[in-house]
């Protein structure tokens, strides 16, 4: 899927703390969501970046996470919850302190399962969140 194989890391994905994890995880997030619009249609990058916004802001993570939370196992959803219950500097603009923790939960579960190596779960997971939003967006109007 992207640069990891077994000789690109070599240490266990438990042992990143789970800032370092989201902070990975949010880079391989917003390249999916990027490579499925980009496979969408080739659009203008300005059309592009607009889009990518809906899919990768702190609220529309935080509602990923409700649609995928009853499809995790025990370990993926700890390792979420590490991420939730991390403590960050950073205080959330335009955002609810509860989505910000749990995008930063989602964004830890992501860069986990990139550093594990198993990228057929974390287009699985993608799927799932890409439907829902996209659904959520309909029923919007």
């Amino acid at each position: 899927m992207f640069l990891n194989d077994e000789s690109y890391n070599t240490q266990k994905p438990q042992l990143y703390s789970p800032l370092t994890l989201a902070f990975l995880g949010d880079a391989v997030y917003s390249l999916l969501v990027r490579e499925s619009l980009v496979c969408e249609a080739n659009r203008p990058v300005g059309e592009l970046h607009k889009r990518s916004v809906r899919y990768v802001s702190a609220s529309a993570q935080a509602a990923a996470v409700r649609n995928i939370l009853p499809m995790l196992t025990d370990e993926e959803e700890a390792i979420l919850k590490r991420g939730r219950n991390a403590h960050s500097s950073h205080t959330p603009k335009n955002q609810s302190e509860a989505d910000y923790r749990y995008a930063t939960g989602f964004e830890t579960l992501m860069g986990y399962l990139y550093l594990k190596g198993e990228n057929d779960r974390l287009r699985q997971l993608f799927t799932i969140v890409i439907g829902g939003i996209q659904e959520h967006e309909k029923e919007k109007g």
